[in-house]
């Protein structure tokens, strides 16, 4: 019995999920030869990776199509090209610029309050979205937030700075801006990519990682170092290659699964064989697929197990005479 525990609050809301396809949006099927195993995606991309995929382009009660190439296309164009790129890019500037030292002098600009702006807006946008559960929706919030923040590079352009003496003060305001922008990317990311955060955070050698710390801007600490290198949070991915390699796999595999393990006479002579007459026969009480068989073998009746309820009624199968391995090791089947 299960108890249920009363409760004052009425029921509000019920979510349920889609479908996950396949190539050409067919449901999986391992006959198809379209079953992408998650431990699979994981071995080749990395856990954040996958859940970003998953939970980018599988909403809520709608289906979701998954697919290598789908999978490789959104690591490189965004997780690749728009996050990754721009630590990279940030972390080698502050290094190359500052010896890696944060310092905010504050000398300001008006393209300053601009990604200012978005990245306070971004909190109450992610939050917004995740009360609807527009969890993909959520996470381009942020990525929003990510392309505003490549395009100020672009618009302060530090390595013009970087010639000017009497602009330092500048490049090192812009390149905190950079920095504490992708520390509220990080916080805002952690609950969806925990171990790409975290990694941001290690980068930015930051401890101020709290979601309030999102509700101003200008929290990251100065007089800190950042990583002095880090390595890509994503690499790029070769299609191409990655797919050949991967076929290539798939066929070694399947011949490794056709060969048929050959055994000698000796191996062949341990087996002890008799023929029984079933006497009883009924369905397996947990299982669709079972048969459960009592054999009389002369003297013994032995309980049998077989997977062969799609052919057999067991009615059909009650009189009927059965070769049976005596000496097979005894194991229980579903109880």
């Amino acid at each position: 019995d299960i108890g249920v525990v009363p409760t004052k609050e009425p029921y509000q809301k019920r979510t349920s999920h889609g479908m996950i396809l396949g190539t050409n949006g067919e449901k999986m099927s391992k006959s198809k030869g379209n079953v992408i195993y998650a431990e699979d995606l994981v071995e080749h991309f990395g856990v954040d990776a996958v859940r970003y995929y998953c939970l980018h382009e599988m909403p809520f009660a709608q289906d979701g199509t998954i697919t290598w190439d789908l999978v490789i296309e959104r690591i490189n164009s965004d997780l690749a090209n728009i996050l990754g790129n721009l630590v990279s890019r940030t972390i080698a500037m502050s290094n190359k610029y500052f010896s890696g030292l944060v310092t905010n002098p504050n000398v300001c600009d008006a393209v300053d309050e601009e990604l200012k702006a978005c990245a306070l807006e971004t909190k109450k946008k992610v939050e917004a979205k995740m009360e609807e559960l527009r969890v993909g929706d959520a996470l381009d919030e942020v990525f929003t937030l990510l392309r505003r923040t490549n395009k100020y590079i672009d618009e302060t352009m530090p390595w013009v700075l970087a010639k000017d003496e009497s602009k330092q003060d500048r490049l090192a305001t812009v390149l905190y801006n950079l920095l504490e922008s992708i520390r509220i990317s990080a916080v805002l990311l952690h609950s969806f990519l925990p171990e790409t955060a975290e990694k941001m955070f290690a980068y930015l050698n930051t401890k101020v990682t709290d979601l309030d710390s999102c509700d101003s801007f200008g929290n990251l600490e100065t007089d800190i170092h950042v990583v002095e290198k880090c390595e890509p949070l994503f690499a790029r991915i070769d299609e191409k290659k990655f797919m050949e390699e991967l076929n290539k796999k798939k066929e070694e595999t399947k011949k490794e699964e056709e060969k048929v393990e050959e055994v000698t006479i000796d191996d062949f002579a341990k087996l002890q064989f008799k023929v029984g007459t079933i006497v009883k026969c009924e369905p397996h009480p947990k299982a669709d697929r079972l048969l459960v068989e009592q054999v009389d073998l002369g003297g013994e009746v032995r309980q049998i197990v077989s997977g062969i309820a799609k052919h057999y009624k067991p009615e059909e199968l009650i009189g009927k005479q059965v070769v049976v391995v005596t000496n097979l090791k005894p194991v229980k089947l579903r109880g």
